[in-house]
């Protein structure tokens, strides 16, 4: 199985007439993902190789059956266009835009929360969610993902994705899931909401955490682990080296006094018996000791 996304997810571009959101759409489309729609409410009626364009998500969702949007337009629409998916119905919502500010990101996450609970929304500023195989919603390259199991990866860092789904490759181990959830500081998925639904697939049998420096969520993931999960999880954290007081890549990157350190959350990962590595190499090594023993 998989989580939150699979070969029954059928899946609408916003901004698929523009470059990005065209350039990764169709590379979806490519990997097996059922794009069946764009959007644009200026250019309802055109078409994208094949692709229908709706000048709205639910006249889209009302023609197609589309069940997830996949949000890649700037970050001064990108709000509107998430909220406008989540009262088209959508029941995913995936957001790689980067630059929202923090208090739009707040004000949404606060809307989709009040009025429609159901809605996952992962990201902004994330790679996106890949079930290797079955779909891929985002920017995560499909080459670098093996299908099959039995791991599922959640991650703040984009590129430490990427990198843990080919080290895993390499070694011939297979991913149930791969989620993005982005590094901003008001994420629409967390990490604890990504445990919970691995916990429960049956076909996850082991989990990588990659974290990074700011805020407490890898702190809450290490209170629900200790509590509700009883896999094995293998941690890494970026940003053992990171100056106090300097964002270091993602916005929610950054050290604010004794808190948010990359040491604390290794130390409360560790006491809730997680797996905790020093370097991206050694979590993809580790997790292969414990998939050979699984």
């Amino acid at each position: 199985m998989s989580i939150f996304v699979d070969e029954t997810t059928r899946l609408v571009v916003h901004g698929l007439t523009g470059g990005q959101a065209r350039f990764h759409g169709l590379r979806n489309r490519d990997y097996g993902t059922k794009v069946v729609a764009g959007v644009n409410p200026a250019k309802g009626g055109q078409e994208v190789e094949g692709i229908p364009v709706f000048a709205s998500a639910a006249e889209a969702r009302a023609a197609t059956g589309a069940n997830a949007s996949f949000i890649a337009v700037p970050a001064k629409v990108a709000p509107g266009s998430v909220l406008e998916a989540a009262a088209a119905g959508m029941e995913i919502i995936v957001c790689i835009t980067e630059g929202i500010p923090a208090q739009d990101e707040a004000r949404v996450y606060s809307e989709l929360k009040h009025n429609y609970p159901t809605v996952r929304l992962i990201g902004p500023n994330c790679p996106g969610v890949i079930s290797p195989g079955k779909c891929n919603i985002g920017i995560t390259a499909g080459e670098i993902a093996l299908a099959g199991g039995p791991v599922g990866i959640v991650s703040r860092s984009g590129t430490l994705t990427y990198q843990a789904l080919y080290e895993l490759k390499q070694m011939g181990i297979g991913v149930t899931t791969s989620v993005g959830i982005g590094g901003d500081p008001v994420p629409g998925t967390s990490f604890v909401d990504c445990l919970a639904a691995f916990q429960t697939d049956p076909d996850t049998k082991a989990v990588m955490l990659i974290g990074e420096i700011g805020g407490i969520e890898e702190e809450k993931a290490a209170d629900y682990i200790k509590e509700h999960v009883t896999k094995p999880v293998v941690s890494y954290i970026a940003g053992v080296t990171a100056p106090p007081g300097r964002r270091m890549g993602h916005a929610g990157a950054i050290i604010s006094g004794s808190k948010g350190t990359a040491q604390a959350k290794m130390e409360a990962l560790s006491e809730a018996g997680v797996t905790v590595a020093l370097n991206p190499t050694e979590a993809g090594e580790l997790m292969a000791e414990i998939v050979r023993s699984l």
